[in-house]
């Protein structure tokens, strides 16, 4: 991997664990306020959009065309990088909809995708990350 790119995945990668690790800790919080399950969601999103970026910078390095965070997900998914594009691509409709909208029902019903399935994904990428800095 060309050296610039690398240091702009690593950069990428470490402020993503950053986010993560927040995400990790609010998700602790036994019955979170509506102040802390909004501290949640918005961790998640800054997590999420950091997530795909990342697999963004390395599919762009290896030669892959990403105009978009849908396109770096079915990309990583064929190539292997990620697991369950199913769910990433879920994650993705669910993280737009909470940047534009505010409803108290819809940011519930994300909450509990948060924490059932879009952590774990989330988990597998930050393992899979780990490994690739290696």
């Amino acid at each position: 991997m060309e050296q610039n790119q690398y240091m702009r995945w690593l950069q990428r990668y470490e402020n993503f664990k950053k986010a993560f690790n927040y995400l990790v800790n609010a998700l602790a919080i036994n019955n979170p306020s509506e102040t802390e399950r909004a501290g949640i969601i918005q961790f998640y999103e800054i997590a999420f959009e950091l997530a795909w970026k990342t697999l963004k910078d390395l599919l762009t390095e290896e030669g892959f065309i990403v105009k978009s965070p849908r396109d770096a997900i079915k990309i990583a998914f064929q190539a292997g990088y990620i697991m369950d594009g199913h769910t990433w691509l879920e994650a993705l409709e669910d993280r737009n909809l909470t940047v534009h909208t505010y409803d108290e029902d819809t940011a519930l019903n994300v909450l509990r995708k948060i924490q059932t399935d879009y952590y774990p994904v989330l988990e597998q990428f930050n393992q899979w990350a780990q490994q690739q800095n290696k």
